[in-house]
């Protein structure tokens, strides 16, 4: 993922911690990719002003991951989940074409609850 996506990620996670102006700014550089002259005028602060702020927010916005990691955990739920949900295509596409047992509906429904419990563990 690139830096700029990172940050932006991380921003809709933990943005809430950062001072309002920080946030602003870090919203307007990320998210709304204005200059950082753009974004001192809209300030009425320097671009030195603004860079050094948007550093600050980056580095707590960081430090915030790397001690709770919710987005990292976030990002791995989100990649079992679609997992599952493939898996569960699978057991309807097989199901809907045979009505005995069928080994790769079977895998499909072993692989579903080991997804599950990675998860859960992941969780806990």
């Amino acid at each position: 993922m690139s830096k700029n996506l990172e940050m932006s990620y991380l921003l809709d996670f933990y943005g809430n911690v950062l001072t309002e102006k920080q946030r602003e700014m870090m919203q307007q550089y990320y998210n709304m990719d204005l200059s950082l002259s753009e974004i001192a005028d809209n300030f009425g602060i320097t671009r030195q002003g603004v860079r050094d702020s948007i550093k600050r927010g980056e580095s707590v916005l960081l430090e915030l991951e790397e001690q709770v990691g919710f987005a990292d955990k976030y990002r791995s739920l989100m990649a079992g989940i679609d997992k599952i949900k493939t898996l569960a295509q699978n057991i309807a596409f097989y199901n809907s074409a045979s009505y005995t047992t069928n080994d790769d509906i079977h895998k499909s429904a072993t692989d579903i609850m080991k997804i599950i419990d990675d998860l859960a563990e992941q969780e806990g």
